[in-house]
């Protein structure tokens, strides 16, 4: 049985052709996922400023369950305030910033919510470094910075992909930084106010309060008057069966 030999040029056109379709495939696949933010008014010292993430999903089996973002200096967790998110998930102050989470979204669906930042703190650009959990317990992490010798330095979070950055505009004429957020627990960062009745329930209370500050003042309670009128009586009666006595000796 004769072996067939494909001639030399042959050959060569084959290996280039199978190197060329392996290039098609490779440029096809689609480009890595990751994390993006951005802002409606992104510039230094702007208040009330609504950031946008969106964190693209790269998985094809399991859908995310968590966003969780580590603020950068200038923003404290306290001057966070959250706005949307997929429906279901709940939002929590952390030590270092905030979680989103709730129940698996559709596999390859990306989660996307919105935060209120107080007031944007006087630099060029701010690294929101993300957490990305699937739920299978895959974490993708978008921590990586440009200065990565420098910053990352004692970073707790891992190696990853690089960090979504804001790029934000010269500070307005006259902007000034507002005074720092009060200290809170996050759960004090997220319980609801005051109803008007337990608002008032102190009020109501005032004037009891008064007339036991005013007994502590001097005032006399009914105890107390109640003893001076039972001396009285008695020094009364005292009195009468002595001049009753007097009378009788002289008689």
């Amino acid at each position: 049985m004769s072996r067939i030999t494909l001639p030399r040029t042959a050959r060569r056109l084959t290996v280039a052709t199978a190197v060329a379709a392996t290039a098609v495939l490779l440029t096809a696949v689609p480009a890595a996922a990751h994390v993006e933010v951005e802002a409606d008014n992104a510039q230094a010292l702007a208040q009330n400023v609504a950031l946008t993430f969106t964190a693209e999903s790269e998985s094809g089996s399991a859908g995310i369950t968590e966003v969780r973002v580590i603020l950068p200096k200038g923003i404290a967790p306290t001057d966070v305030t959250y706005a949307g998110g997929p429906k279901g998930w709940k939002f929590a102050a952390t030590d270092d910033g905030y979680t989103v989470k709730g129940s698996a979204l559709k596999v390859g669906e990306n989660a996307e919510h919105s935060v209120t930042v107080r007031q944007l703190p006087d630099a060029k650009e701010l690294a929101f470094k993300t957490l990305q959990t699937y739920g299978d317990g895959k974490i993708d992490r978008w921590i990586e910075l440009e200065d990565a010798d420098s910053e990352s330095e004692g970073d707790d979070h891992g190696h990853g992909n690089e960090a979504p950055v804001l790029e934000l505009k010269a500070a307005a004429p006259g902007a000034k930084a507002v005074s720092p957020s009060p200290s809170g627990s996050p759960s004090e960062s997220v319980s609801p106010s005051p109803t008007s009745e337990e608002s008032s329930a102190p009020a109501s209370r005032e004037p009891e309060a008064a007339d036991a500050q005013k007994e502590d003042d001097g005032g006399l309670s009914g105890a107390a008057w109640a003893g001076i009128v039972a001396a009285i009586l008695i020094a009364v009666t005292a009195a009468v069966l002595v001049v009753r006595r007097r009378g009788g000796a002289q008689q």
